[in-house]
């Protein structure tokens, strides 16, 4: 005797509600957690966890909604703002961005190859970077109005969402080292001030006088904005005031080590003739830094007014969580389409758990570079190279 197949016997109205309740019960596969520990390289656990850069581009017309690169373990950036020029740019002062990028890099490089964490990672590399008078943090820092410098200062560690910063300080060598103490060692996120100085100082960090953060060129661009404020028709096209505009903004590094931790940094001089005690996105967490685990970690540069307004890194981060955004979506819509609406331009670096990448940007220049886990390093400092997203 010929066996009926399995649910054969059912009407086929039947059939067709029990086929789809069937379907129904098949467990869906979901991300897997962090798994924590030390164990597995970034390639393993970007291969375990790996999450795909959802977001079709038909959702951003006329914009980019694909991430700049995959497989990246750490990125900096030095600041957005005019774009230098390829054609006028010497070959000394190209030689000069390329090398402070990289070596910013390469010492984030270091403390995740020998296992160090990614905290640790974007420490040593901003710290590069505050040490580079070419760049708007640290020494070569510009001058408020009153012709002193103020700095502030961020770091966030995406695996249990704690933070430190610090503001308007005024003798710590590296604000970045006050803002990580500020998060390990006291019960705050943010310290502004004397307070932030006296903390770092009680906490062992080295500290300078005022004359350490000086530059010829920083000087230059604060007597030209002086000048541009008394109604010069000139200042504000000045050589100095050009040079000036083309690092305005701030430095930052994100990373991602070997346990899949992320972490973001970033520091900043603040805009050259601001007024004193003027505290901008950079210290602030979920305007200029921001990282967790399950989104991205991120660091901001540009217009700091508005990266507030618009909790800029936030907001990214939300993206990706609460509307299934990928990172290059997410951080397209925060950085093209949102912030210039506001009055305001910059861009962003951007590094998911799993290495997929962004640099976005209104501004026409953003000076950054990033890391493989490879080992090559990109650096990026002409239009050409990093066109403004529009």
């Amino acid at each position: 005797m010929s066996r009926r197949a399995p649910l054969a016997w059912l009407p086929p109205a039947l059939l067709t509600v029990a086929t789809i309740l069937a379907i129904a019960a098949v467990p869906q596969s979901r991300p897997v957690d962090d798994p924590g520990g030390t164990g597995p390289s970034v390639r393993a656990v970007r291969a375990e966890q790996a999450r795909p850069d959802t977001g079709p581009p038909a959702a951003l017309p006329g914009g980019k909604a694909r991430p700049d690169a995959r497989d990246v373990v750490l990125a900096v950036h030095g600041g957005a703002g005019a774009a230098l020029n390829r054609e006028t740019t010497s070959p000394q002062r190209e030689k000069a961005y390329r090398d402070g990028l990289a070596t910013a890099l390469r010492a984030g490089q270091r403390v995740l190859d020998r296992g160090g964490s990614s905290v640790d990672a974007v420490e040593a590399a901003v710290k590069r970077l505050e040490d580079d008078p070419l760049f708007n943090a640290g020494k070569g820092a510009v001058f408020n109005a009153d012709a002193e410098h103020e700095l502030d200062a961020s770091v966030m560690r995406g695996s249990d969402l704690a933070a430190g910063a610090v503001a308007g300080v005024r003798s710590l060598r590296n604000p970045v080292e006050g803002a990580r103490l500020v998060m390990e060692k006291s019960k705050h996120v943010l310290i502004a001030g004397e307070g932030a100085d006296d903390f770092g100082a009680r906490g062992g960090l080295a500290t300078v006088t005022q004359d350490y953060y000086w530059t010829q060129a920083r000087w230059d661009a604060l007597i030209r904005a002086k000048e541009a404020e008394r109604g010069s028709k000139t200042a504000a096209r000045s050589p100095e005031a050009l040079a000036d505009l083309s690092s305005q903004g701030t430095v930052g590094a994100v990373a991602v080590d070997g346990r899949g931790d992320v972490a973001a940094a970033t520091s900043t001089g603040g805009m050259t003739n601001k007024l004193p005690g003027r505290i901008g996105d950079s210290p602030l967490i979920g305007a200029g830094t921001y990282a967790k685990n399950s989104t991205l970690a991120v660091s901001a540069t540009g217009a700091g007014e508005f990266f507030i307004r618009g909790a800029a890194s936030s907001t990214i981060s939300d993206l990706m969580e609460f509307k299934g955004l990928g990172v290059a979506p997410a951080a397209y819509d925060v950085v093209v389409e949102r912030l210039p609406g506001l009055g305001g331009q910059g861009g962003v670096i951007a590094l998911t758990r799993e290495g997929v990448f962004d640099a976005p940007h209104s501004s026409p220049g953003m000076l950054h570079g990033y890391l493989t886990e490879d080992g090559d390093v990109v650096t990026k400092i002409f239009p050409d190279e990093s066109p403004a997203n529009t």
